[in-house]
Protein backbone atom coordinates (compact mmCIF):
# COMPACT_ATOMS: atom_id res chain seq x y z
CA UNK A 1 0.00 0.00 0.00
CA UNK A 2 1.53 3.25 -0.83
CA UNK A 3 1.82 5.93 2.11
CA UNK A 4 0.11 9.38 1.58
CA UNK A 5 1.31 12.50 2.96
CA UNK A 6 -1.91 12.61 5.92
CA UNK A 7 -4.70 10.65 7.45
CA UNK A 8 -7.57 12.46 8.36
CA UNK A 9 -9.06 10.20 11.00
CA UNK A 10 -12.52 11.78 12.11
CA UNK A 11 -14.86 9.72 14.53
CA UNK A 12 -18.46 10.09 13.92
CA UNK A 13 -21.70 9.26 16.67
CA UNK A 14 -24.93 10.29 15.32
CA UNK A 15 -24.12 13.62 13.34
CA UNK A 16 -26.56 13.36 10.64
CA UNK A 17 -26.93 17.24 9.94
CA UNK A 18 -22.77 18.45 10.27
CA UNK A 19 -21.31 15.64 7.80
CA UNK A 20 -21.57 16.93 4.24
CA UNK A 21 -21.21 20.59 5.81
CA UNK A 22 -17.75 18.76 7.32
CA UNK A 23 -16.82 16.63 4.42
CA UNK A 24 -17.39 19.91 2.35
CA UNK A 25 -14.81 22.05 4.60
CA UNK A 26 -12.65 19.45 4.94
CA UNK A 27 -12.31 18.82 1.34
CA UNK A 28 -11.40 22.61 0.38
CA UNK A 29 -8.94 22.93 2.70
CA UNK A 30 -7.03 19.25 1.88
CA UNK A 31 -7.11 20.60 -2.11
CA UNK A 32 -5.37 24.01 -0.75
CA UNK A 33 -2.85 21.96 0.12
CA UNK A 34 -1.77 20.16 -2.39
CA UNK A 35 -1.09 16.32 -0.65
CA UNK A 36 -1.61 13.25 -0.76
CA UNK A 37 -4.08 11.81 1.85
CA UNK A 38 -7.09 10.09 2.88
CA UNK A 39 -10.09 10.87 5.00
CA UNK A 40 -10.60 7.91 7.28
CA UNK A 41 -14.49 8.18 8.58
CA UNK A 42 -15.33 6.22 11.50
CA UNK A 43 -19.00 5.15 12.20
CA UNK A 44 -18.95 4.78 15.75
CA UNK A 45 -22.78 2.97 15.55
CA UNK A 46 -24.64 5.94 14.66
CA UNK A 47 -28.35 5.30 14.84
CA UNK A 48 -29.41 8.86 12.88
CA UNK A 49 -28.22 7.34 9.01
CA UNK A 50 -24.77 8.99 9.19
CA UNK A 51 -23.95 5.64 7.78
CA UNK A 52 -25.82 6.54 4.61
CA UNK A 53 -24.40 9.68 4.38
CA UNK A 54 -21.06 8.58 4.68
CA UNK A 55 -21.52 5.54 1.93
CA UNK A 56 -22.46 8.40 -0.62
CA UNK A 57 -19.40 10.28 0.57
CA UNK A 58 -17.30 7.49 -0.44
CA UNK A 59 -18.90 6.32 -3.57
CA UNK A 60 -18.13 9.66 -5.02
CA UNK A 61 -14.58 10.06 -3.51
CA UNK A 62 -12.40 7.47 -3.47
CA UNK A 63 -10.10 9.23 -1.20
CA UNK A 64 -12.94 8.58 1.48
CA UNK A 65 -12.65 5.59 3.45
CA UNK A 66 -15.56 4.37 5.74
CA UNK A 67 -15.07 2.10 8.94
CA UNK A 68 -18.51 0.96 10.09
CA UNK A 69 -18.82 -0.66 13.62
CA UNK A 70 -20.95 -3.42 14.57
CA UNK A 71 -22.37 -1.11 17.71
CA UNK A 72 -21.20 1.99 19.59
CA UNK A 73 -17.43 1.60 21.09
CA UNK A 74 -16.64 5.00 22.12
CA UNK A 75 -14.76 7.76 20.92
CA UNK A 76 -11.78 6.31 22.17
CA UNK A 77 -12.20 3.36 20.27
CA UNK A 78 -13.33 5.04 17.24
CA UNK A 79 -9.84 6.94 17.42
CA UNK A 80 -7.82 4.01 17.62
CA UNK A 81 -9.32 2.22 14.73
CA UNK A 82 -8.74 5.33 12.52
CA UNK A 83 -4.82 5.36 14.07
CA UNK A 84 -4.91 1.64 12.93
CA UNK A 85 -6.37 1.83 9.61
CA UNK A 86 -4.08 4.41 8.44
CA UNK A 87 -1.16 4.11 6.80
CA UNK A 88 0.45 7.64 6.17
CA UNK A 89 3.56 10.01 7.42
CA UNK A 90 1.16 11.92 9.76
CA UNK A 91 -2.39 11.52 10.76
CA UNK A 92 -4.44 13.92 12.05
CA UNK A 93 -7.69 13.00 14.52
CA UNK A 94 -10.87 15.00 15.00
CA UNK A 95 -14.47 15.39 15.26
CA UNK A 96 -16.57 16.19 12.61
CA UNK A 97 -18.96 18.82 14.32
CA UNK A 98 -16.70 21.54 13.00
CA UNK A 99 -16.00 22.47 16.23
CA UNK A 100 -12.45 21.30 15.42
CA UNK A 101 -12.14 23.56 12.86
CA UNK A 102 -10.45 21.86 9.10
CA UNK A 103 -8.66 25.53 8.35
CA UNK A 104 -6.32 24.48 11.00
CA UNK A 105 -4.99 21.56 9.50
CA UNK A 106 -2.14 23.40 7.01
CA UNK A 107 -0.87 24.80 10.27
CA UNK A 108 -1.06 21.78 11.90
CA UNK A 109 0.97 20.17 8.84
CA UNK A 110 3.70 22.74 8.63
CA UNK A 111 4.52 21.81 12.31
CA UNK A 112 4.98 18.38 11.25
CA UNK A 113 7.06 19.41 8.59
CA UNK A 114 9.32 21.45 11.03
CA UNK A 115 10.05 18.02 12.59
CA UNK A 116 6.80 18.16 15.53
CA UNK A 117 5.54 13.97 15.96
CA UNK A 118 3.08 15.36 18.19
CA UNK A 119 0.95 18.58 17.11
CA UNK A 120 -1.41 19.65 20.44
CA UNK A 121 -4.49 21.62 19.50
CA UNK A 122 -5.34 23.97 22.55
CA UNK A 123 -8.83 25.53 23.32
CA UNK A 124 -8.14 28.52 24.25
CA UNK A 125 -11.65 29.22 24.08
CA UNK A 126 -14.83 27.71 23.29
CA UNK A 127 -17.63 29.50 22.21
CA UNK A 128 -21.09 27.39 23.35
CA UNK A 129 -18.84 26.42 26.61
CA UNK A 130 -20.37 27.63 29.59
CA UNK A 131 -18.66 28.80 32.50
CA UNK A 132 -19.56 25.12 34.76
CA UNK A 133 -17.62 23.52 31.78
CA UNK A 134 -14.68 25.88 31.50
CA UNK A 135 -14.43 25.28 35.19
CA UNK A 136 -14.73 22.32 35.12
CA UNK A 137 -11.97 21.99 32.50
CA UNK A 138 -9.70 24.19 34.66
CA UNK A 139 -9.84 21.73 37.88
CA UNK A 140 -9.84 18.56 35.37
CA UNK A 141 -6.54 19.31 34.03
CA UNK A 142 -5.37 20.72 37.71
CA UNK A 143 -6.15 17.68 39.29
CA UNK A 144 -4.12 15.77 36.64
CA UNK A 145 -1.43 17.49 36.07
CA UNK A 146 -0.85 17.34 40.15
CA UNK A 147 -1.89 13.60 40.41
CA UNK A 148 0.25 12.37 37.50
CA UNK A 149 4.02 12.07 37.30
CA UNK A 150 3.28 13.14 33.44
CA UNK A 151 2.33 16.79 32.70
CA UNK A 152 -0.50 17.64 30.35
CA UNK A 153 -1.37 20.17 28.12
CA UNK A 154 -3.94 21.99 29.69
CA UNK A 155 -6.93 22.27 27.56
CA UNK A 156 -5.93 19.61 24.78
CA UNK A 157 -8.22 18.49 22.65
CA UNK A 158 -9.06 15.27 20.72
CA UNK A 159 -8.10 17.48 18.05
CA UNK A 160 -4.16 16.41 17.63
CA UNK A 161 -1.67 15.58 14.57
CA UNK A 162 0.47 12.15 15.10
CA UNK A 163 3.82 11.21 13.10
CA UNK A 164 3.59 7.76 11.51
CA UNK A 165 6.09 6.86 14.28
CA UNK A 166 3.92 7.67 17.32
CA UNK A 167 0.95 5.91 15.71
CA UNK A 168 3.09 2.81 15.26
CA UNK A 169 3.60 2.82 19.39
CA UNK A 170 0.27 3.24 19.92
CA UNK A 171 -0.65 0.13 17.78
CA UNK A 172 1.49 -1.81 19.09
CA UNK A 173 2.69 -0.79 22.86
CA UNK A 174 -0.30 1.17 23.96
CA UNK A 175 -3.25 -1.27 23.58
CA UNK A 176 -5.27 -1.10 27.11
CA UNK A 177 -8.93 -0.95 27.20
CA UNK A 178 -9.59 2.30 29.17
CA UNK A 179 -7.93 4.62 27.33
CA UNK A 180 -7.23 8.81 27.33
CA UNK A 181 -5.89 9.07 23.99
CA UNK A 182 -5.00 12.33 24.23
CA UNK A 183 -3.58 11.48 27.63
CA UNK A 184 -1.17 9.24 26.02
CA UNK A 185 0.48 10.96 23.49
CA UNK A 186 1.95 13.40 26.03
CA UNK A 187 3.50 10.33 27.88
CA UNK A 188 4.76 8.65 24.62
CA UNK A 189 7.68 11.65 24.54
CA UNK A 190 8.53 12.67 20.94
CA UNK A 191 9.82 15.81 20.02
CA UNK A 192 5.82 18.11 20.28
CA UNK A 193 4.45 21.75 19.49
CA UNK A 194 1.30 23.57 20.24
CA UNK A 195 -1.60 25.57 18.17
CA UNK A 196 -3.79 27.47 20.16
CA UNK A 197 -7.45 28.02 18.91
CA UNK A 198 -10.94 28.95 19.74
CA UNK A 199 -13.82 26.16 19.44
CA UNK A 200 -16.79 27.45 17.20
CA UNK A 201 -20.24 26.51 18.03
CA UNK A 202 -21.56 23.37 16.81
CA UNK A 203 -22.82 23.76 13.40
CA UNK A 204 -25.86 20.89 14.18
CA UNK A 205 -26.85 18.52 16.51
CA UNK A 206 -26.14 18.23 20.34
CA UNK A 207 -23.02 17.56 22.06
CA UNK A 208 -22.44 13.62 23.08
CA UNK A 209 -21.57 14.51 26.45
CA UNK A 210 -23.73 15.14 29.28
CA UNK A 211 -21.99 16.88 32.70
CA UNK A 212 -22.26 13.41 34.23
CA UNK A 213 -20.68 11.71 31.42
CA UNK A 214 -17.56 14.17 31.31
CA UNK A 215 -17.52 13.90 35.04
CA UNK A 216 -17.18 9.33 34.79
CA UNK A 217 -14.96 9.98 31.28
CA UNK A 218 -12.58 12.62 33.63
CA UNK A 219 -12.40 10.46 36.66
CA UNK A 220 -11.23 7.51 34.19
CA UNK A 221 -8.49 9.31 32.34
CA UNK A 222 -7.33 10.02 36.40
CA UNK A 223 -7.35 6.53 36.99
CA UNK A 224 -5.78 5.81 33.17
CA UNK A 225 -2.74 8.11 34.18
CA UNK A 226 -2.38 7.95 37.73
CA UNK A 227 -2.26 5.67 40.49
CA UNK A 228 -2.65 8.63 42.86
CA UNK A 229 -6.25 7.81 43.81
CA UNK A 230 -4.76 4.90 45.32
CA UNK A 231 -3.03 6.75 48.10
CA UNK A 232 -6.08 8.50 49.35
CA UNK A 233 -7.03 5.51 51.55
CA UNK A 234 -3.54 6.27 53.22
CA UNK A 235 -3.61 9.36 53.64
CA UNK A 236 -7.14 9.79 54.99
CA UNK A 237 -6.19 6.46 57.42
CA UNK A 238 -2.85 8.50 58.71
CA UNK A 239 -5.38 11.58 59.40
CA UNK A 240 -7.63 9.73 61.17
CA UNK A 241 -4.88 8.25 63.45
CA UNK A 242 -3.48 11.26 63.96
CA UNK A 243 -7.30 12.62 64.92
CA UNK A 244 -8.04 9.35 67.41
CA UNK A 245 -4.76 10.19 68.74
CA UNK A 246 -6.01 13.54 69.43
CA UNK A 247 -9.51 13.01 70.75
CA UNK A 248 -8.57 10.26 72.97
CA UNK A 249 -5.57 12.22 74.66
CA UNK A 250 -7.74 15.12 74.75
CA UNK A 251 -10.45 12.93 76.29
CA UNK A 252 -8.87 11.75 79.04
CA UNK A 253 -7.12 15.23 79.94
CA UNK A 254 -10.34 16.07 80.02
CA UNK A 255 -11.35 12.67 82.48
CA UNK A 256 -8.41 13.23 84.47
CA UNK A 257 -9.42 16.59 85.52
CA UNK A 258 -12.75 15.69 86.21
CA UNK A 259 -14.52 16.99 83.69
CA UNK A 260 -15.75 14.43 81.46
CA UNK A 261 -16.85 15.32 77.96
CA UNK A 262 -20.86 14.32 77.71
CA UNK A 263 -22.90 13.42 75.17
CA UNK A 264 -21.26 10.70 71.99
CA UNK A 265 -22.09 13.09 69.46
CA UNK A 266 -18.09 13.71 68.85
CA UNK A 267 -17.62 9.79 68.37
CA UNK A 268 -21.06 9.14 65.91
CA UNK A 269 -19.66 12.30 63.53
CA UNK A 270 -15.95 10.52 63.69
CA UNK A 271 -17.51 7.13 62.94
CA UNK A 272 -19.57 8.34 60.15
CA UNK A 273 -17.12 10.72 58.66
CA UNK A 274 -14.49 7.34 58.68
CA UNK A 275 -17.07 4.92 57.21
CA UNK A 276 -17.94 7.67 54.27
CA UNK A 277 -14.24 7.49 53.50
CA UNK A 278 -13.84 4.04 53.50
CA UNK A 279 -16.62 3.42 51.09
CA UNK A 280 -15.30 5.84 48.97
CA UNK A 281 -11.96 4.37 48.68
CA UNK A 282 -13.71 1.19 48.20
CA UNK A 283 -15.45 2.78 45.11
CA UNK A 284 -11.74 3.95 44.22
CA UNK A 285 -10.16 0.63 44.09
CA UNK A 286 -13.25 -1.39 42.59
CA UNK A 287 -12.62 1.10 39.94
CA UNK A 288 -9.05 -0.20 39.44
CA UNK A 289 -10.13 -3.91 39.85
CA UNK A 290 -13.02 -3.47 37.25
CA UNK A 291 -9.81 -1.96 34.77
CA UNK A 292 -7.97 -5.51 35.68
CA UNK A 293 -11.02 -7.57 35.05
CA UNK A 294 -11.61 -5.65 31.48
CA UNK A 295 -8.33 -6.25 30.53
CA UNK A 296 -7.69 -9.59 31.45
CA UNK A 297 -11.06 -10.65 29.39
CA UNK A 298 -8.79 -9.39 26.20
CA UNK A 299 -12.14 -8.49 24.53
CA UNK A 300 -11.23 -6.33 21.52
CA UNK A 301 -11.23 -3.03 21.18
CA UNK A 302 -13.85 -2.62 18.67
CA UNK A 303 -15.60 -4.83 16.18
CA UNK A 304 -16.14 -3.68 12.50
CA UNK A 305 -18.82 -4.49 10.86
CA UNK A 306 -17.92 -3.81 7.30
CA UNK A 307 -15.61 -1.07 5.70
CA UNK A 308 -16.24 1.17 2.19
CA UNK A 309 -13.20 1.96 -0.25
CA UNK A 310 -10.33 -0.06 1.78
CA UNK A 311 -7.33 -0.51 -0.18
Amino acid sequence: MTKVKLSLVVSVYNEFEALELFYEEAILQLNKLDISYKIIFVNDGSTDGSIDVLNKIADNNSKVYVINFSRNFGHEAAMLAGIDKSNSEAIICMDSDLQHPPALIGEMLSHFDKGSHIVNMVRNDRLDGGFLNKLFSKIFYGLINKMSEFKLEPNASDFFLISDRVAEVIRTDYRERTRFLRGLIQIIGFSKSRIEFVAPERIAGESKYSFLKLLIFSFSAISVLSKAPLRIGIYTGMFFAFMSLFVGSYSFAMWFIDRPIPGYSTIVILISTMFSIQFFVLGILGDYIGYIFDEVKQRPHYIIENEFNEK
